[in-house]
């Protein structure tokens, strides 16, 4: 069949040649006979058989588990993207492209792309039957949707906040008994010489907790090890990433973080508060609890991947704000981090999420600390006031510099993390060596304080701000400045650094607990146990900050504007800058937490040149971390000089398509077949030989999910039933009642008659899905899913006829590689999990 001339004239803009639309040549049909193997050959017959099979009203159940079973389909649940089309390309597929995991020596590597995640939805499905509530409620629905909302995130703040002092009540409490118990039997070990006794004491007291640390982060719920940033980053993003929001992980989180800082480990609290605030939204705004079976029936009409997700942002900001007491920094974390899409509504709610849990956090830890209603407790990380943190003009030259080194050891940092993380990946898989590893890192964590505090002759008058002096060897009323910096949580160490007076820590210890603690976090983020970033970058940061202020006083001697709490600060910020590349809310994180205003130009100054020189040699840890798990999140912008690549060349076909009026037993077989989340409903199925060189797929008409076609088989809402369809039970509530779990084929029992059934698809599909023509760009299509939130794209020809799909890996997997001055892009690998 030729095109109109109207259509030839429009390809020819298209500088390639179409294949779809125009068939194979006799030259490719040599190429394509080349290429086929008797399994391609059966793979043809047995899909024609089974063609056959669906038309005819007399066949089997087990014709249609045979044709399930078919060649066809076992190549394609390998070859095939979970959510919607094959990973790569071509118009005959090479089984050997993705069919297999990777090797064992490929594994962590960064060009790797998973199928195993699925993509969000976060394009309302707007069909019959969202329409017919919309008509029935009204106005007075919409007022009430919109007023819900704002509750939802009222409460959202206030467990977050709830939660964040129940993390952090529980670990100051038990860390008072457990440095009390130290310093008592190191005291005496000095006196007595029964030092060998406090040593294996700490060992004890920080492997056991770390033990079971690592029993929530390795073994009862893995994905709640780390900090989850990344996770909810790639939920933003609209990466459906299993089980990162469920009230399990919660639990597993907030009990390990309590034991992994316990534990004495280089880790913080505050990165975990932004996952557990994530997953607070999650499920406190579908009113149910999936992990428990409960349903509360209330904010159905939220049961949605675009609502959730609006949510989660709220639960993010939140837990910034809890975790740092900056609202304002909380919400530019959600849109700078994740959010793929925003708008002025979701801003005001989202920060009124986040004041609302730093005056719940404020408030009742005021309670806690016995002065109720003075609200100076801003957050978890609370740095203090500063005294004075004025700076000259020419102060900016340091700044830069620092922020120089900052970017350098943040790239430096990064890269050992990827190395260590790879091998992890590698060979430390199971589940008792992660919990094997945690322990011995939390043995060597104690070793290496206790030969700092015993090595190290650094004595002081005992400082107001220690709350364990140890004495060691120190004369009366002094202390070991190496104790004081081991001897407390890893927040206090940094609120020290950034206070105390000038002389308080000698070059020898900020230089060897520097050097210990950046390789320690380095070698703990990654483990198998909840843990945090920001709090051992910002340690490391300040300890060689506050050895710049120091080296700034021997030079500068008797000026007032030397401080070294100024410049550990600088430092923490230049440090963790250089680890995590955020810029802008990074920014107002620091300047929120310090609460000063007039030092944030310092501070944005020394972020920026911290992220371009880590820039330069590697990505951010979280998006190292990201990579190396293969999964597909989309950047901000397409891929640049990507405009002479084509949806026709990024697309996947063939198609499967459905009629408007289909055989139940034809969507079962297919529903079986294959693994693909959406569908494309068109007039009539193409013919054999449209279908057999990937021409046309019919006529498109509309767009139906695997989630809506399996509710309506699980409930028989089939033409020939009439009494579903009397009882006024096929409503958008249908379809809410399942989410976010929906049915399984396993869990659909159909009878043989049930087979012979049809089912009228046109009230359930969205009749105006998103598509575009097969010679789009690249970058049109990539925007297209960035800002709609876009799980997949329909192409068709110029007569609306489909002729592909594009879903989210066919985009990602064309990444752009810039470091050290180079530039170019790259098209990954896709396995069926890495």
């Amino acid at each position: 069949m030729r095109l109109p001339a109207s259509a030839r004239a429009r390809w020819s803009l298209c500088p390639l040649r179409n294949p779809i639309l125009q068939g194979p040549d006799e030259q490719e049909m040599q190429v394509i006979h080349s290429r086929q193997t008797g399994l391609k050959e059966r793979t043809f017959e047995k899909k024609n058989q089974c063609s056959q099979n669906y038309d005819d009203e007399t066949v089997s159940r087990e014709d249609v588990d045979e044709c399930d079973g078919s060649a066809t389909s076992k190549a394609n649940h390998v070859l095939h993207d979970r959510e919607d089309g094959h990973p790569g390309n071509s118009a005959f597929f090479n089984q050997e492209e993705t069919a297999q995991r990777p090797a064992q020596e490929q594994r962590g590597q960064l060009n790797l792309l998973s199928a195993a995640y699925e993509s969000l939805d976060y394009d309302t499905n707007v069909n019959s039957a969202w329409l017919d509530e919309e008509r029935k409620k009204g106005y007075p629905f919409v007022m009430k949707k919109d007023a819900m909302r704002w509750l939802v995130v009222m409460m959202i703040g206030i467990l977050t906040a709830l939660l964040a002092c129940v993390i952090d009540i529980c670990i100051r409490e038990l860390s008072k008994f457990k440095y009390s118990w130290l310093k008592k039997y190191t005291d005496e070990g000095v006196i007595y010489g029964t030092l060998a006794i406090a040593f294996f004491l700490w060992a004890a007291l920080n492997v056991g907790p770390v033990l079971v640390a690592g029993l929530m982060g390795s073994v009862i719920e893995p994905v709640s090890a780390g900090s989850g940033i990344p996770q909810v980053k790639c939920y933003l993003n609209g990466v459906k990433i299993p089980r990162v929001v469920r009230i399990k992980t919660l639990l597993a989180k907030t009990t390990g973080v309590i034991m992994s800082v316990l534990g004495g480990l280089a880790v913080g609290k505050e990165g975990p508060m932004i996952h557990s605030g994530a997953v607070i939204a999650a499920g406190l705004s579908q009113g149910k609890t999936t992990s428990f079976g409960f349903d509360f029936k209330i904010f159905e009409y939220f049961r949605e991947d675009h609502e959730k997700r609006d949510f989660v942002s709220a639960g993010a900001a939140a837990g910034v704000a809890a975790a740092f007491g900056a609202p304002v920094g909380g919400v530019l974390f959600s849109l700078e981090e994740g959010a793929s899409f925003w708008n002025q509504g979701l801003t005001w709610r989202v920060f009124f999420g986040a004041m609302v849990s730093g005056f719940t956090l404020n408030f009742v830890l005021s309670v806690y600390n016995g002065v109720p209603g003075k609200l100076a407790f801003n957050g978890l990380l609370n740095f203090g006031k500063f005294d004075d943190l004025t700076y000259e003009i020419w102060e900016f030259i340091p700044f830069v510099l620092m922020g120089v080194l900052g970017g350098g050891l943040g790239a430096v940092y990064n890269h050992i993390n990827f190395k260590l993380t790879a091998f992890r990946m590698k060979y430390i898989t199971r589940p008792w060596q992660k919990l094997l590893e945690a322990s011995f890192v939390a043995f060597m964590t104690a070793v290496v304080a206790f030969l700092m505090m015993y090595l190290i002759d650094d004595c002081r008058v005992i400082s107001e701000e220690s709350s364990y002096p140890i004495q060691m060897f120190c004369r009366e009323g002094e202390e070991n400045a190496a104790a004081a910096i081991w001897f407390q949580t890893p927040e206090e160490s940094v609120r020290s650094l950034f206070h105390e007076g000038s002389g308080s820590f000698s070059w020898s210890t900020l230089s060897v607990f520097f050097v210990c603690y950046y390789f320690l976090a380095c070698w703990t983020y990654g483990l198998g146990i909840p843990a945090g970033l920001f709090i051992p970058t910002l340690l490391c940061g300040a300890s060689w900050g506050r050895i710049v202020g120091k080296m700034m006083a021997t030079l500068f001697p008797d000026q007032d504007w030397v401080d070294e709490g100024k410049y550990a600060l600088v430092g923490a910020g230049a440090m963790l800058g250089g680890v995590v590349r955020m810029t802008l809310s990074l920014t107002v994180i620091l300047m929120e937490a310090v609460g000063n205003i007039t030092f944030g130009l310092p501070l944005m100054i020394v972020l920026m040149v911290a992220k371009w020189v880590g820039d330069y040699f590697n990505e951010g840890l979280y998006d190292i971390h990201i990579q190396m798990n293969g999964v597909p999140i989309m950047g901000w912008d397409a891929p640049p000089l990507s405009n002479n690549i084509y949806a026709s060349e990024v697309m996947n076909r063939p198609v499967v398509t459905l009629r408007s009026v289909e055989r139940v037993r034809r969507i079962v077989a297919i529903l079986k077949k294959y693994p693909h989340n959406g569908f494309p409903v068109v007039d009539e199925l193409p013919s054999g030989a449209d279908e057999r060189f990937f021409k046309t797929f019919g006529r498109l008409r509309g767009l139906i999910l695997r989630s809506q076609l399996t509710v309506l088989l699980k409930h028989k809402v089939f033409n020939e039933n009439a009494e579903v369809w009397q009882d006024k039970k096929v409503d958008i509530h249908l379809f809410r009642e399942s989410y976010p779990r929906f049915y399984t084929m396993e869990q659909v029992q159909l009878d043989p008659e049930d087979l012979r059934c049809t089912i009228d698809l046109r009230p359930f599909i969205n009749p105006s899905p998103y598509s575009v023509l097969a010679c789009s760009s690249l970058p049109r299509i990539f925007n297209l899913f960035r800002a709609l939130g876009l799980r997949h794209l329909v192409v068709t020809n110029d007569d609306n006829e489909v002729v592909g799909m594009v879903t989210r890996k066919d985009l990602v997997k064309y990444r752009v590689w810039k470091h050290r001055g180079r530039i170019h892009m790259e098209e990954l690998t896709i396995y069926s999990n890495v």
